[in-house]
């Protein structure tokens, strides 16, 4: 542990109480802790509060993601955690320690303690790669020796050590985004904030830019808070999620949980794209009552992940009894939990639609019917 570590630890306020400590452990040992926390703006058109009493704790080590729609407070809530955004009300707690108070002499060691990668880059167009990532720790007067293999070490790390002399512009969006996050390595950070880092590429390079993240994240030991609109990034990299809706938490939990069984709508909005609807076709098929004796009824089964088994299928079928067709839908994996959804149709089966529904239970965290097809 370096000086600068070990004296903050030193300032660490002792735990309120043996009784608080007993009840809440996961609070006393969070690495990054919002308590209260709000942040109003003012302007032309009077006070604007754009967090309100934030409650939140960040574990040491974890993938944190914050997902919200435009003007939900996340950038205003990542940027208090490095004090580029200064709070309004509360207190933001880094190791037990309230850096609210920081003059700013303590601001510049909490910030190289804690590194930041942007939506575009943020990268200087007439440097090269090697000499964007060594800036930080050349203005630091970190001695040549050590920033070179400092820089070295980064560009292996990241996959760019063949691309040391090209600039900015000879680069794709995922090789920019690449040098930001060894740049944001530099000073061997504790913690990692991604604002949107994502957004601005493909599918594809986003998959290997989150998985370079996770890999940062297991090697380094790095506790990562990412904001993203996007549930397709909370899904893949983070192992818990709050929604955040007009500047306060409305969910949260691990991600599993929440992908499995949002409870708010703005949840349930953003987690849409992801899920599977019903199809046009089908839905213009369905009718309330059967047309005649070979209906299918209809069933729609949820798996919200708190059976961690996959569903036993062949069981379900001949439960159900009668032919059984899959119409729609699938099963993934997250965390280790199967969630997601199947559309059923039942013909020539001996039971009613009540009872199908009552015997796919068995299976299902939640079944419905949704009518009959021909």
């Amino acid at each position: 542990m370096n000086a600068v570590n070990a004296r903050l630890r030193q300032e660490a306020p002792t735990p309120q109480s043996a009784e608080h400590a007993e009840l809440h452990p996961e609070l006393n040992r969070a690495h990054v802790r919002f308590i209260g926390l709000g942040k109003t703006y003012h302007g032309a058109q009077g006070p604007v509060a754009a967090l309100q009493g934030i409650d939140l704790a960040i574990q040491r080590g974890e993938v944190f993601g914050i997902i919200g729609r435009s003007g939900a407070g996340k950038s205003s809530l990542i940027r208090t955690i490095n004090r580029l955004e200064q709070p309004t009300s509360g207190r933001i707690l880094i190791d037990q320690i309230d850096i609210g108070e920081f003059d700013e002499n303590r601001l510049v060691e909490l910030r190289r303690r804690i590194g930041m990668i942007f939506q575009h880059f943020n990268l200087m167009s007439a440097k090269t790669v090697w000499q964007n990532v060594e800036l930080p720790l050349k203005v630091a007067g970190v001695p040549k020796e050590q920033r070179q293999r400092k820089v070295r070490e980064l560009l292996e790390l990241v996959g760019l050590q063949g691309k040391h002399k090209a600039y900015p512009a000879q680069l794709s969006g995922g090789q920019k985004q690449r040098v930001g996050i060894a740049r944001a390595l530099v000073h061997d950070p504790q913690v990692l904030l991604c604002d949107e880092a994502t957004s601005a590429l493909d599918p594809e390079t986003t998959q290997s830019i989150l998985g370079l993240l996770r890999e940062i994240n297991q090697r380094l030991g790095l506790t990562i808070v990412l904001i993203t609109h996007e549930m397709a990034v909370i899904r893949e990299v983070c192992d818990r999620v709050v929604v955040l809706e007009q500047g306060r938490v409305v969910e949260q939990g691990p991600v599993w949980e929440v992908f499995g069984n949002p409870q708010h709508e703005v949840s349930q909005t953003l987690l849409a794209p992801l899920q599977h609807a019903i199809p046009e076709e089908l839905q213009s098929r369905l009718q309330v009552q059967p047309a005649s004796a070979d209906a299918a009824t209809v069933l729609r089964l949820q798996f919200t992940g708190i059976e961690r088994e996959e569903p036993d299928l062949a069981a379900l079928f001949s439960a159900l009894g009668g032919r059984v067709r899959l119409l729609h839908g699938g099963i993934e994996r997250i965390q280790g939990h199967g969630l997601g959804q199947l559309l059923l149709a039942v013909s020539g089966s001996s039971w009613g639609a009540e009872e199908l529904r009552q015997r796919a239970g068995n299976w299902a965290q939640r079944v419905e019917v949704l009518g009959y097809v021909v």
